[in-house]
C-alpha cells in the first residue's frame, strides 16, 4: 500500500510517497509544490491542484494524510492556508483516496516520540525511518513525516 503525506501552503506545498509492505515502511518520492507570490491567487491554487493531480496519478496512493489546521496569528494568512489546504484535501478526495488528519503535535510523536520536536529533529527521524531518503524541504519532509505517522496510527482511535 502507498500513503501520501501532504503539508499544505500557499507557498510551497510538501508531498512525500511511501510504500508500506507488511509493517516495514520504503521511501518512495518526495517534493514541493513552489507558487509564484506575484500570480493571482486562483492561478496559484490550480498550480497546486494540478501538481498535486499529477503527483496521485504518478505515485498512486491509498491513502493520504495531512496535517490538521492551525491558526496564524495573521487572518489573511490563515484564509489563505485554509484555500490551499482545501485544495490540497480535495485532489487526492476526487480520486478516492481516503484522506486522515492529524494534529501536529501528534505527528512529532509518532515519528520523533516527542510532541514538541524541532523540525531538524523531525527531519533527522525521517531520514532514519526512510533509509536513502534526503527529502527535498522542510515542507516535503514534513509531509513524508505525516504519512509515516499515518502508517503507524492508522485504524487507531484517539
Amino acid at each position: 500500500m502507498r500513503i501520501i503525506g501532504l503539508d499544505p501552503s500557499l507557498s510551497s506545498t510538501g508531498w512525500g510517497v511511501i510504500e508500506v509492505e507488511n509493517n516495514r515502511m520504503r521511501y518512495v518520492a518526495d517534493g514541493f509544490i513552489k507558487t509564484d507570490p506575484k500570480m493571482p491567487l486562483p492561478e496559484r491554487l490550480v498550480h497546486i491542484h494540478r501538481t498535486l493531480n499529477e503527483v496521485i496519478e504518478t505515485y498512486k496512493p491509498q491513502e493520504a494524510a495531512i496535517e490538521q489546521v492551525f491558526l496564524n496569528e495573521n487572518p489573511k494568512s490563515t484564509i489563505k492556508l485554509g484555500m490551499a489546504r482545501g485544495v490540497v484535501i480535495l485532489a487526492p478526495a476526487l480520486y478516492g483516496i481516503p484522506v486522515t488528519e492529524y494534529e501536529p503535535t501528534l505527528i512529532k510523536k509518532a515519528v520523533v516520540g516527542v510532541g514538541r520536536a524541532e523540525k531538524a529533529q523531525v527531519e533527522m527521524m525521517v531520514k532514519v525511518l526512510l533509509p536513502g531518503c534526503k527529502p527535498k524541504n522542510n515542507d516535503s519532509s514534513d509531509a513524508l513525516a505525516m504519512a509515516i505517522c499515518h502508517f503507524n496510527l492508522r485504524g487507531k482511535v484517539f
